[in-house]
Formats: C-alpha cells, structure tokens, sequence
C-alpha cells in the first residue's frame, strides 16, 4: 500500500459513515507518552512485563510497582491533544459509531469520548487478582509512597517512561521495594491491564467484532497492527469487504489490506478531517 497525503478518500467515507476507529500508541505521543515501536515496527523499549512473570514472581512484582510507581504521574497527568479531540467531536456529529483502542492510557475519555472500547484495559485502574475490587491507580500511589518512605523517586525519574507507565530503572532503585497487598483480602494487586502474554477478555473482543460489522468502514489511527489483539479487527473488516483505512507514520502489519493509507502525524490529520467534515440534516440521518 503506498501512502498519501490525500485525505478526501477518508472524508469521503466519514460522510457516508459511520465507521469504527482503532487507535494506537501513535494517537499518543503528542500527549508525552512514548511509543513501543518505531515506524518500522521494531522496538524503542526493552519489551514489557509478561503476565505470567507477573503472576508467579514476588520479585518481577515489585520491579514491576517500583517502576510504576516513577512513571505513573506521566500517565495520570497526560492531557488528550487535538487528535483525541477531534475523534470525540467526530462521534458527536455521527461520523464515528465505535472507538476502539489499544491504549491504555484513558485519554479518549479525557476528551470526551464515550463508551471506548478499551482492548487492553486501562491503566487508571487496578484490580484485586483475589477478592476482584477495583481501586483508583492514584489511590495506590498514595499507598506505595507510604510504604517506601526512603525511595528516591526524584533520582529515579531521569528514567525513560513507557507507553504503559512502566519506567525502566536499574535494579538498585526497586531492591527491597514495598509492594501492598489488597486492603479488602491481602491479595496481590494488579493493573487493570492486559500484559502481554494474556488474552484480551473474549466478551471485549466479540463487542469490538460487532462494532465492525455494523461500521460503513474501518479507521486504523496510530498503529501498527503488529499484535494480532488489533490486526485482527483489520482483517475481519477487509473480509467483510469493507475500506480499511489508515492514518500511521510507517508501516503497519495491515498494509496489504489497506483501501488507503495517510503516512502523517495523527493529531494534525484527524483534525484536518474534523474541520471539512459537513455533519448530515437531521432528517438525513433519522429519515
């Protein structure tokens, strides 16, 4: 699939809408969070903690909350940009009808969004791997800086971040970390979050497949569709025969089964898009 800068296929498509849109780390950036790969695919951080490492180590735990813990404020205090807001006003005039995200950093609903599909969870929150209860992620920062009374975040934070607020850190930093356990059943407390190694929850997967199906098309923003969680929502919607769009800066794992393709920042593009969108007459839309 070669790229364009012609963005009149897409807004074509949006006025005959409405379609779903899967957005990626991409959609992120501007907002300060850092991507997992680069325009190629490959790999900008070491590779994310896996979810049976998470499970089964004590240890893999604590590294995991020590780093957290320093990269948690550039998530909690990320603002949408004008990409997240443009695809909010879009689904507010009718051209959008399901926003999917891998992300799990809960900007589309900072900016307005409703009823996101969140592929891989959310990072605001964290669960109870035992009793199930669900406390605010800022609620645990304030119980982690409690426990390690001595760590220094400060130094620690010339760290890079993560796309999921993971900060990398020598090993010198989280020795001896304190990690609670739930307040409700002392049970081990876990990011509301899909790690890699585990599977997106099958009623999330089959809501995303039926938000496809139903779409006029499908809007890929800010991916690179290498992890099949997203490609395959590319995929079904290519079989149904539907136009597969993308606006990504590089190649993506969907390529081949793109109708086009817009190789630009994605804020800038969603907003060109949002300012020719023409909303249709109430009675178009309603009969």
């Amino acid at each position: 699939m070669t790229a364009s800068d012609d963005l009149s296929p897409i807004s074509t498509l949006l006025q005959t809408g409405p379609l779903a849109v899967i957005t990626g780390a991409g959609l992120s950036t501007a907002s300060g969070i850092p991507a997992y790969r680069d325009q190629n695919g490959q790999w900008l951080q070491s590779k994310p903690i896996q979810h049976q490492e998470f499970l089964r180590s004590e240890a893999v735990r604590r590294r995991y909350w020590a780093r957290s813990f320093v990269g948690w404020p550039t998530m909690g205090q990320a603002k949408p940009n004008p990409g997240h807001r443009a695809l909010a006003d879009l689904a507010t005039l009718g051209a959008i009808s399901a926003l999917i995200t891998q992300n799990v950093d809960g900007l589309h609903q900072k900016a307005g969004s409703v009823g996101v599909i969140e592929l891989h969870g959310g990072i605001d929150r964290v669960r109870c791997l035992g009793c199930k209860e669900i406390y605010p992620r800022s609620t645990l920062q304030d119980w982690l800086r409690l426990a390690n009374p001595g760590f220094d975040a400060d130094s620690a934070r010339r760290f890079r971040v993560a796309p999921d607020g993971d900060a990398h850190l020598d090993d010198a930093f989280y020795a001896g970390f304190g990690v609670p356990d739930c307040p409700s059943c002392g049970g081990v407390l876990k990011p509301d979050v899909v790690f890699f190694g585990d599977n997106v929850p099958r009623e999330r997967v089959a809501h995303a497949a039926r938000a496809i199906e139903v779409a006029a098309g499908l809007l890929v923003v800010g991916s690179s569709l290498t992890v099949y969680s997203g490609f395959r929502f590319a995929d079904q919607a290519h079989k149904l025969g539907k136009p597969v769009y993308a606006i990504n800066m590089g190649a993506t794992r969907a390529d081949p089964l793109l109708t086009g393709k817009v190789d630009a920042d994605c804020g800038e593009t969603l907003d060109r898009l949002l300012r020719d969108f023409s909303p249709k007459p109430y009675g178009e839309i309603y009969g």
